[in-house]
């Protein structure tokens, strides 16, 4: 069952007059490709909650399977791709437009599944019904963007206020598996951010959290000095890193690409 949300103003997100013209005919390609893909990032928030800021792209997520689909047919058409980083992203550009292919976390460890695709949410968007992120994963997707020029606590915490009886929590707390830790960080964010809203959070994922960081606090520290920060941002650790003797868990190269070239 398909749930259609309002469609959006796209007018709110105030695109350069001659990016409009890129974002609808990616769009309408998009869904001529067939190919599943589902429309993220601040088109999602505020078909969620109604907030609506500047954006300069657009975010598609799809399987890992099917980004090779999606950027070859768009270079059968002329367009110009680019594997930015094999592990969770390309890039679709026309001039200096561009939209972003994202089939994974950043942290390589949270693929976009079929599980993505069970829970139907379409908004029009410049003009065509597109499906949008459902809010469990829209919040699975912005968990780990910690940045000093970037943080998306607040798109999490607004669209749990919002939405979170669509959230399915069991399923956030599977896929946060490895990383717990950062899924009760926004849940203490959320009790803090709303003390009157605490309820919105089910009482048993606090108390598990919780009873995982008892269990967690008995052992002892690992021999292997490591640093997560960068899966948080990978220009904010990379001293730990390079100069500090810590070990890396990301995997990327100290001289991290982040400004955006054509």
């Amino acid at each position: 069952m398909s749930n259609l949300l309002d469609s959006v103003d796209s007018s709110k997100f105030e695109p350069p007059p001659e990016a409009v013209d890129f974002y609808v005919e990616s769009l309408r390609l998009l869904k001529e490709s067939g190919i599943p893909f589902l429309l993220s990032g601040t088109y999602a928030l505020a078909c969620f909650t109604g907030i609506t800021r500047p954006t300069k792209d657009l975010d598609v997520f799809c399987k890992p399977s099917d980004a090779p689909k999606i950027l070859g047919f768009f270079k059968g058409r002329g367009y110009r791709i680019d594997i930015e980083d094999e592990r969770w992203i390309g890039k679709v550009w026309k001039d200096e437009h561009f939209f972003d292919v994202i089939y994974n976390m950043s942290t390589a460890s949270i693929p976009v599944t079929d599980h993505w695709f069970q829970q139907a949410y379409e908004a029009e968007i410049y003009g065509t019904n597109v499906r949008i992120t459902p809010p469990t994963e829209f919040v699975l997707s912005k968990l780990f963007l910690q940045d000093r020029y970037r943080y998306d606590g607040a798109d999490v915490a607004h669209v749990i206020l919002k939405k979170h009886a669509e959230i399915d929590w069991r399923y956030l707390l599977d896929a946060m598996e490895l990383y717990w830790e950062v899924l009760l960080i926004h849940v203490l964010n959320f009790r803090f951010i709303y003390p009157t809203e605490r309820e919105c959070i089910p009482r048993w994922l606090f108390d598990e959290l919780i009873a995982r960081l008892q269990a967690q606090a008995d052992m002892p520290a690992a021999r292997m000095r490591i640093c997560r920060g960068r899966l948080f941002s990978p220009r904010d650790y990379v001293m730990d890193i390079a100069e500090w003797g810590f070990a890396d868990v990301v995997g990327k190269g100290i001289e991290e690409r982040h400004e955006r070239k054509p």
